[in-house]
């Protein structure tokens, strides 16, 4: 059983004064220890007897492939030095040269593919560039228009010294307006013009301290060592950083809502939309969700100035701020602060919202427009997700709720804020109408059906009672074998049923009868006639399905077979 997290309440008590996180999201940690080592457990299970397969013909001296136990580790999760550990015992090696190849490999691919280059990108040739031509400057915070000089244009890997008209590059220069993806962010877009040439950025990657623009040549040429006009894409950098100090007021508006222990896990800001994810067990109720829109939506309204300064990461905590949990920051790091409210944060204990974030923001809180969440949904185990619009998209998203609304209000013939009393009624009024059908079903059932009819006959000195019934569903059988069984005394049932194409059946012996006849045995006798298979259930109860109905007829025969001996 799970052992870690009884540990931390004294980990709480020696370590609290130093990392008061720990003491404010205790019940969360704890949680987490638990969750974690219940699943590690069941790793280890899993990967032990993985590991036994794949070394079930090695013997004493043999040598494990290493990439057989990289797998072990990158797809299961089974940790290398259990695998080695596991064995020693059977002194059986484990190809350790072969499992750094693999290593090295993967992370070379996940280097890559994790800022967007795929799989074949060398990463090398960023290094390369650095050490020419340093890191990029980003301007972004001050201008959207700049211009810099081309350092490095790279494709496939390697350096090229200019791109022509049609090829797609990534191009470097010593500075940039362009926000490179990062922090949740996405990457700029916008155009790059040079004499003789211009280019299309559809996108702006970070890697090792350069701004990679990902450029598709629509004129001339471009090359290296010629100055650029740079103009990022305006409208579209707006709404990302609308949609990214929403984000920043939606993290402290879910704090407040669920507790302390919420911590940001993940984020979006793309321009159509945002993702938040966040440390939180369980779904969020409809009023939770409510009163945190709603508190988003106050400090938009109230369009205070977003300030921005740069201040050593110890100073930014004693103001407050709210930093990622086992982030390395430098020596300075950049501080976003937004909303009024008496929350003791901030030089002036009134900041509602203290981020270290390096991403790009409205200049008043009102520039965000609505906020509007789409919803909270499962991230992974522990975490949880909310997407919401904002701005024009957001009022879009309401325009089309409302007229959704309308539309179903005029098919009820209500008003829209009698929707949900006029449903709560035609709901209620279905189930009653489907408990009186099914009773109705029933009671036909009771009193007869084709096939069989509704009274038993003697098989082999027992009464058996079989019936083929259609427009009844598979849940219903049980509670007639048990009418059944009640009418007869004794015997053996068999219900073939048939509704809305699916195809149920059931056999029910009475408790007198069950150590000569199995209801299972009664079952396995008769689905295979409708295409069923197996079945299962206890000696005097069993039900399976089927796939055609037709066959109903042999079924009650393979039954009665069955019984006749």
């Amino acid at each position: 059983d799970p052992v870690m997290h009884k540990l931390v309440p004294s980990l709480v008590q020696k370590m609290g004064a130093a990392y008061p996180e720990l003491g404010q999201g205790q019940a969360l940690i704890e949680e987490t220890f638990e969750q974690e080592e219940t699943r590690f457990l069941k790793t280890l299970d899993r990967g032990l007897k993985l590991l036994d397969e794949a070394s079930a013909d090695l013997v004493k001296g043999d040598v494990l492939p290493g990439e057989t136990a990289f797998k072990l580790y990158d797809t299961y999760g089974f940790p290398l030095d259990l695998t080695q550990d596991a064995l020693r015992a059977k002194e059986i090696e484990v190809d350790t040269d072969g499992i750094d190849a693999a290593m090295k490999e993967q992370k070379e691919k996940s280097r890559a593919g994790g800022i967007g280059l795929g799989e074949a990108a060398d990463v090398k040739v960023y290094f390369d560039i650095v050490d020419a031509a340093g890191t990029t400057d980003f301007l972004g915070y001050e201008t959207e228009k700049a211009e810099g000089q081309i350092v490095a244009i790279v494709k496939d890997g390697a350096q090229l010294q200019s791109a022509a008209k049609g090829d797609t590059v990534q191009v470097i220069l010593n500075q940039t307006p362009f926000y490179g993806e990062s922090g949740g962010q996405v990457g700029d877009t916008g155009v790059l013009t040079v004499e003789g040439g211009a280019a299309r950025i559809t996108d702006t990657k970070k890697v090792e301290g350069l701004f990679l623009h990902i450029a598709e040549v629509t004129e001339g040429e471009i090359t290296v060592g010629k100055g650029a006009a740079m103009e990022v894409d305006h409208a579209r950098r707006s709404k990302i950083r609308a949609n990214h100090s929403a984000t920043h007021l939606l993290h402290e508006a879910l704090r407040n809502a669920l507790g302390e222990h919420v911590a940001q896990k993940g984020s979006l800001n793309a321009e159509d939309r945002l993702r938040f994810d966040f440390s939180h067990n369980k779904a969020m109720s409809a009023d939770e969700l409510a009163k945190v829109g709603s508190e988003v939506n106050d400090f938009i309204r109230q369009n205070t100035p977003v300030s921005t300064r740069i201040m050593t990461p110890d100073d930014a905590r004693d103001l407050g701020a709210q930093a990622l949990f086992g982030e390395k920051y430098g020596e300075e790091v950049r501080v976003v602060s937004m909303g009024r409210a008496p929350t003791g944060k901030g030089h002036d204990g009134d900041t509602y919202s203290i981020e270290l974030c390096g991403g790009t923001h409205v200049k008043q809180t009102g520039d965000i427009g609505t906020f509007v969440i789409l919803g909270d949904s499962a991230s992974s185990a522990g975490v949880r997700r909310i997407e919401a619009l904002t701005g024009a998209a957001a009022v879009e998203h309401l325009e089309r709720e409302a007229g959704r609304m309308a539309e179903v209000a005029g098919a009820l013939k209500a008003q829209p804020a009698e929707v949900l009393e006029r449903l709560k009624a035609m709901m209620d009024e279905r189930k009653a109408l489907q408990n009186e059908i099914s009773n109705l079903k029933q009671q036909i059932a009771m009193g007869g059906g084709s096939g069989g009819g509704a009274e038993a006959k003697d098989v082999n000195g027992k009464k058996f009672l079989a019936q083929a019934l259609q427009g009844v569903s598979g849940k219903d059988l049980r509670g007639l074998i048990d009418k059944h069984k009640q009418n007869i005394g004794s015997g053996v049932i068999l219900l073939i049923a048939e509704e809305d194409g699916k195809v149920a059946v059931a056999a029910g012996v009475t408790d007198d009868l069950t150590g000569e006849v199995s209801a299972v045995d009664v079952l396995k006798a008769a689905v295979p006639a409708v295409g069923g298979k197996g079945g299962g259930g206890r000696p005097d109860m069993a039900q399976g399905g089927g796939k055609d109905f037709s066959g109903a007829e042999d079924a009650i025969k393979a039954a009665e077979a069955l019984l006749a001996g």
